[in-house]
């Protein structure tokens, strides 16, 4: 890896961080946690409290994988976004609190979070 990537994932981390000091789930609000790799978008729903994960979805599940073919990034986040406030509400799950994950709130992570207040999540 060169130093400019080393450096752009040590800032992100360094973000992670400083948002995780004041962002955390529960059971009756968990954390929506947004990681976007190169090629692919994850959402999962964690409880901090208990230290587990609720459920999780990304463009590689296999209820998404036909319809992710073939689209573009952002449109490939809001299916991963509307999925994930699929399974959110079929826990009974309204209410959210948002976990960017250190990424810049643009892009794909901004179309996952449409996606899941569309669907009907809020935060």
């Amino acid at each position: 890896m060169s130093t400019i990537a080393v450096r752009k994932i040590k800032s992100r981390i360094r973000r992670k961080k400083h948002i995780r000091k004041t962002v955390t789930g529960s059971a009756e609000r968990p954390r929506l946690v947004i990681f976007r790799s190169l090629r692919q978008v994850y959402a999962q729903l964690v409880d901090d409290v208990a230290g587990k994960t609720l459920t999780g979805v990304s463009s590689l599940s296999p209820e998404l994988r036909e319809q992710v073919a073939k689209k573009k990034p952002c449109e490939v986040g809001k299916l991963v976004g509307e999925a994930c406030a699929r399974k959110a509400l079929e826990r009974n799950i309204k209410k959210v609190v948002f976990d960017r994950n250190g990424f810049p709130y643009h892009g794909r992570v901004k179309a996952v979070a449409e996606g899941a207040r569309k669907a009907g999540l809020q935060f």
